[in-house]
């Protein structure tokens, strides 16, 4: 393994009507705060908001495509939901090695998602098996 502490990589997306949609369709949450704008009004948000596990699946794409990589498994990950994401937020994921075994093919890593106000939405740390060379 290649990993080292204060290692990173990052990914951005804008979360579109589109994804919050099709990830209530795929995941079956169909909660009115995410879909509709007239019970969203009522909420402490004012309006809706993107499910937060859409924003911190965010992690799950820059740890198999950027950081570790491609065949990269979780074997854990604590999340913790700081700040909503809205409709129309671009979402900033970024991963950061904090710590690499030496008996075994597993990284620690820092996961935070920060939205285009400089916000952290999302907290956590992600532990991963990582494929041998």
């Amino acid at each position: 393994m290649d990993f080292k502490v204060g290692d990173s990589a990052e990914m951005r997306k804008t979360i579109s009507e589109e994804d919050v949609r099709a990830f209530a369709e795929l995941t079956g949450d169909h909660n009115p705060v995410h879909l509709d704008e007239e019970y969203a009004a009522g909420t402490r948000f004012g309006r809706r908001i993107a499910h937060g596990m859409l924003g911190a699946s965010l992690v799950s794409a820059v740890l198999a495509n950027e950081l570790p990589g491609r065949g990269t498994v979780y074997l854990s990950q604590t999340l913790k939901f700081t700040a909503p994401v809205f409709l129309g937020d671009t979402v900033t994921a970024r991963v950061t090695v904090r710590h690499v075994r030496e008996d075994k093919p597993v990284v620690t890593l820092e996961t935070v998602c920060t939205n285009d106000r400089g916000e952290r939405v999302v907290e956590g740390e992600a532990v991963v098996l990582v494929p041998r060379a």
